[in-house]
């Protein structure tokens, strides 16, 4: 496979691909994730996500295609390259009669690159950084879910790490465990590291992503900043009123589509209509406006735009 030509991207492939017999899992896609951000690997589960990941880091070998990781082509300059790498890949494995700091310590003995005599002091710092210090002497089999996945990304920063690859990393917690590991990725990327995150929980993704890509059916569909996308996707309008079967019927007479009512409200697309056009007609009509917004598209609203398709949010 030919060296993906070095660039300033942590990340990057061309024409990558993945074959399973007669099946493609990924299909050709160019991905680039910009120095520095957080960027949200999107997509239904099925849609070729962990598959590209374990190309990127070389658990798996490519059909076709190029990789280049932290400027280097992989996987043939694995070796030089992973130890800059911290990853977690379909879930925590941990022993679990161990404490968590015992698990980080076998981890890190296994570690030809690390230095034993900073070992402790190392192992420290990262149960703080996750913030599991407290809890550094209980077991594993003790550690609750959101714990687990805190341990896990423990283990990928006992040395330092230039960029982060997280496959669904808060798949399974409950809500509290799931703002544990936001924080801690938008705290990681803070400190100067690139993150890719891959997510089938469009929420998740809005609210820590700066970057987005969009897998489905195994191809990346659309990729860029997260403001770039949402910018491409149909407008929404608000109007607050008490008498939303009226203003509906004026924002239907501008033009505007998918209008939908409800007691005390109506929203509409926007398409092509100028938004300074629609409260002029709507004084014009005597309609009472208790208030006006131009919505924000949600990234289930890029989703479907991109594919057609809705998107479980939930997961």
């Amino acid at each position: 496979m030919r060296a993906a030509v070095a660039d300033s991207s942590p990340v990057i492939t061309s024409g990558l691909t993945k074959r399973f017999r007669r099946q493609t899992a990924v299909d050709r896609i160019d991905l680039e994730v910009p120095p520095g951000a957080v960027y949200g690997f999107l997509g239904p589960n099925g849609s070729g996500k962990t598959t590209t990941i374990r190309m990127l880091l070389g658990l798996i070998s490519a059909t076709a295609g190029e990789i280049s990781l932290l400027g280097r082509p992989m996987p043939s300059a694995a070796r030089t390259v992973l130890p800059r790498v911290g990853s977690l890949v379909e879930g925590p494995a941990f022993h679990p009669y161990l404490s968590g700091r015992a698990n980080l310590g076998r981890l890190d003995a296994a570690d030809r690159y690390s230095d034993p005599h900073t070992s402790r002091s190392r192992i420290d710092a990262a149960l703080d950084r996750v913030g599991l210090l407290a809890a550094a002497q209980k077991r594993y089999r003790a550690y609750s879910l959101g714990m687990r996945q805190r341990l896990a990304i423990a283990a990928s920063l006992l040395m330092p790490r230039e960029l982060l690859v997280l496959d669904e990393p808060t798949n399974g917690l409950d809500p509290q465990g799931t703002r544990e590991v936001r924080h801690l990725i938008s705290d990681l990327a803070g400190d100067g590291a690139t993150v890719l995150v891959s997510s089938h929980l469009l929420a998740e993704v809005d609210q820590i992503c700066s970057d987005v890509g969009v897998m489905y059916e195994g191809r990346l569909v659309a990729q860029g900043p997260l403001n770039e996308l949402r910018a491409t996707t149909v407008q929404a309008v608000r109007v607050d009123t008490d008498r939303p079967e009226d203003a509906g019927r004026v924002l239907a007479e501008l033009g505007l589509s998918e209008i939908k009512t409800s007691s005390r409200s109506v929203t509409a697309n926007l398409g092509d209509v100028a938004v300074e056009k629609i409260m002029p007609n709507l004084v014009h009509a005597a309609v009472p406006v208790f208030g006006f917004a131009v919505l924000q598209p949600s990234l289930e609203d890029v989703f479907v735009s991109l594919t057609g398709e809705g998107f479980d949010v939930s997961g």
